[in-house]
């Protein structure tokens, strides 16, 4: 039993210094794409972005908007030609997690508790 307790300490210390890697730096600019699922229909979309504008492309629409990074991994993105009041609400975009060029993220509109989650890869 006195054997145990310091080697299960050990293992605890252990699990709680791992750390998600968050290379942010390297997204924040670049050609990326998504896909989701509208409709029951798998759907890509791909938009560029730079430190302070995204554009995005989908089913032959292009939308533009404009980003505004909170820190290096946060970022509150809002549409600059909204169609309808719901295009007129920001929203903010946490990355979680990144692997090679590959991020996941947390987004919902802003001031609002309900999130969702997505992966995004990086093709440029």
């Amino acid at each position: 039993m006195k054997r145990i307790l310091p080697c299960l300490l050990l293992i605890l210390s252990l699990s709680s210094c791992f750390q998600p890697e968050r290379n942010c730096s390297d997204f924040k600019t670049g050609t990326f794409e998504f896909e989701s699922y509208l409709e029951g229909e798998l759907v890509k979309s791909q938009f560029v972005r730079n430190d302070s504008i995204e554009i995005d492309y989908f089913r032959g629409n292009t939308d533009t908007s404009s980003i505004r990074w909170i820190n290096n991994c946060e970022y509150i993105i809002a549409n600059k030609n909204p169609k309808n009041r719901a295009e007129e609400k920001p929203i903010h975009i946490k990355i979680l997690t990144t692997k090679g060029n590959t991020y996941t993220f947390e987004y919902g509109l802003v001031g609002e508790s309900k999130k969702q989650r997505g992966t995004v890869v990086k093709v440029e």
